[in-house]
């Protein structure tokens, strides 16, 4: 087949140095770990008519459910439509949610095509109800497509996916959103620093990760998509989180070095980033960015997928199934309905940011307070019982404020009878606002070498090396690495083996005291009159003490988190 069958809808003058074919002509290997090497090599990044063989290959390899319209189904239903319907008036289904078909280096006349098969994507998938992601896809498969019918088989392929764990498209409002609480949740954790500026500059950050997917599939130049691209029909959805954060990273360090000046909105921030990674190719090489994104340590696709699957079910929870006008998390800490006698809305909203995505769509709910209930544990226990999670706020006599994000409903402290037994979930945290703000994660988050996975590690998930082959062994391929954790914060130790119990001791209380953390200390010990406290070293948090090493009580309160979509 002549090179040109794959260029038919190329606009070659904006193709650059990709217009130019050099490098291997052919690819003689049928084996997924082999393949996943050289996408991330780019073996086939330098050859137009290779990469578009590979890409047939690949997407024909992928397991599909029985019934998936191929060409012949295209060329039936549309015939020589192309001739009576030249120009790209043809709207676009509504289930793009407005996504523009992005040009990348088609023809003028090319983006009728892709808004053809499209169209008839939409007449063959009544299933799909949500697919923000899907011209730049078609887009992007019809630049290496011999003509439309081979670009809807290509597409319809990737649509009909049903290997386990294979995820490509989000095809619900349901799926797509889960996928945006996630990737702020990956944000908070893998990209902290951009994280905190954009807490500080956008009024919902949420808005801003709702754009997540588009930065890579719509933004980025077509040189930096198509090596995304390679590796992404390989490993999967994945590397699409990877990417993005690898952004985030650098959009940082631009703004950093940029200073910026007054206060942006969260419609100037998403316009920062999006012109930003439009304009990324004058300062990150394709290359760069890839190294960036497998730099990433610890990222797991299995730690992706359960917090995808944790998102969905509270999302289902709430009966959120189609797109609805979102409650930020400003009008949920509005400062005139927002009252706290230890910190201040702004304070909390810093606070809200730590927490997991899932629970972002939910308003601090005063569970408990001293200043009202009293300071008695068996009215804290009465008042924070059947809630989970729970955030916990001390002010000491001191000034000083601390507290706790805590996973797990108190009633769990029964099941120890009168003795004294930790439980909760690596997604507890400590911290302290006042003098200065800090968090202190679960250790095992930051040194993954104290525990691993009881499970067999994922294949998928074994090579975490930049691409490049930066470090090949003797037979030139780079040697598979096991992660350094198939971990996911919100499980309970119970998954992991650690090297000792005192990095999983989380919560704990009794009769007379209530504990967070544990190991060689308690970063938190309060008594039974509410009054007294002890703050220290934990193995748990790895943390410096939170406040004064014996402090006074002076107010303490607990707040739930109450589903801000209920009427």
């Amino acid at each position: 087949m002549a090179e040109e069958d794959y260029g038919t809808f190329v606009d070659w003058s904006q193709m650059g140095d990709l217009a130019q074919s050099s490098g291997p002509t052919k690819v003689d290997c049928k084996d997924l770990k082999a393949f996943k090497q050289m996408a991330r090599q780019g073996y086939w990044a330098k050859n137009h008519r290779l990469r578009a063989q590979v890409y047939q290959q690949l997407i024909k390899a992928l397991p599909c459910r029985t019934v998936t319209p191929d060409a012949e189904v295209y060329r039936d239903l549309v015939g020589n439509a192309a001739a009576k319907k030249p120009s790209s008036h043809i709207p676009l289904p509504e289930f793009v949610d407005g996504s523009p078909l992005p040009r990348y280096c088609l023809k003028a006349e090319a983006v009728a095509s892709a808004h053809r098969v499209i169209n008839c994507v939409a007449g063959q998938f009544p299933d799909i109800s949500h697919c923000p992601s899907l011209p730049a896809v078609t887009s992007l498969l019809l630049h290496f497509s011999a003509d439309e019918a081979q670009c809807f088989e290509l597409v319809s392929r990737m649509l009909s996916c049903n290997e386990p764990g294979k995820r490509l498209l989000d095809q619900t409002f349901q799926a797509h959103e889960s996928s945006c609480m996630t990737f702020g949740d990956l944000a908070n954790k893998y990209c902290t620093a951009a994280h905190k500026m954009i807490v500080a500059t956008a009024q919902d950050v949420l808005d801003v990760y709702s754009d997540w997917q588009r930065w890579v599939l719509g933004d980025l130049p077509f040189g930096h998509m198509v090596r995304v691209l390679d590796i992404y029909l390989v490993e999967g959805y994945k590397v699409l989180f990877r990417v993005a954060i690898a952004l985030l990273k650098f959009y940082r360090k631009h703004n950093a070095e940029a200073q910026g000046a007054a206060e942006p909105d969260s419609n100037k921030v998403r316009d920062d980033i999006q012109a930003f990674i439009k304009g990324i190719g004058s300062t990150v090489t394709p290359e760069k960015l890839l190294e960036k994104a497998f730099s990433i340590r610890m990222l797991s696709r299995k730690e992706i997928t359960l917090l995808q699957l944790t998102n969905e079910k509270s999302l289902q929870q709430k009966g959120i199934t189609v797109k609805q006008k979102r409650r930020n998390v400003q009008l949920a800490l509005n400062p005139d309905t927002f009252s706290s006698e230890i910190v201040s809305a702004k304070e909390m909203r810093d606070i809200w940011s730590w927490i997991p995505e899932r629970f972002a769509l939910c308003q601090p709910q005063l569970l408990f307070t001293t200043s009202t209930h009293g300071c008695s544990l068996n009215r804290f226990y009465s008042h924070c019982e059947g809630y989970e999670p729970t955030l916990l706020l001390i002010r000491t006599t001191d000034g000083d404020v601390c507290g706790a994000f805590l996973s797990t409903d108190w009633e769990e402290r029964k099941r120890g009878g009168n003795k004294l037994s930790f439980f909760g979930t690596g997604e507890c945290f400590v911290f302290r606002l006042k003098p200065e703000m800090e968090r202190y994660e679960w250790v095992v988050i930051r040194h993954p070498e104290l525990a691993s996975s009881n499970k067999t590690p994922d294949p998928e998930d074994e090579a975490a090396d930049p691409p490049g082959g930066q470090q090949p062994d003797s037979n030139g391929l780079q040697q598979p690495e096991r992660p350094a954790g198939d971990l996911s914060p919100f499980l309970s130790a119970r998954h992991f083996n650690l090297n000792s119990k005192n990095t999983s001791m989380f919560m704990a209380g009794n009769f007379d005291s209530i504990i967070v953390g544990g190991g060689d200390g308690n970063a938190l010990y309060i008594d039974s009159e509410l009054n007294h406290g002890r703050a220290g070293r934990c193995a748990t948090f790895d943390n410096p003490p939170l406040c004064a090493e014996s402090f006074q009580v002076a107010l303490l309160e607990v707040w739930g988190f109450q589903d801000a979509m209920a009427p």
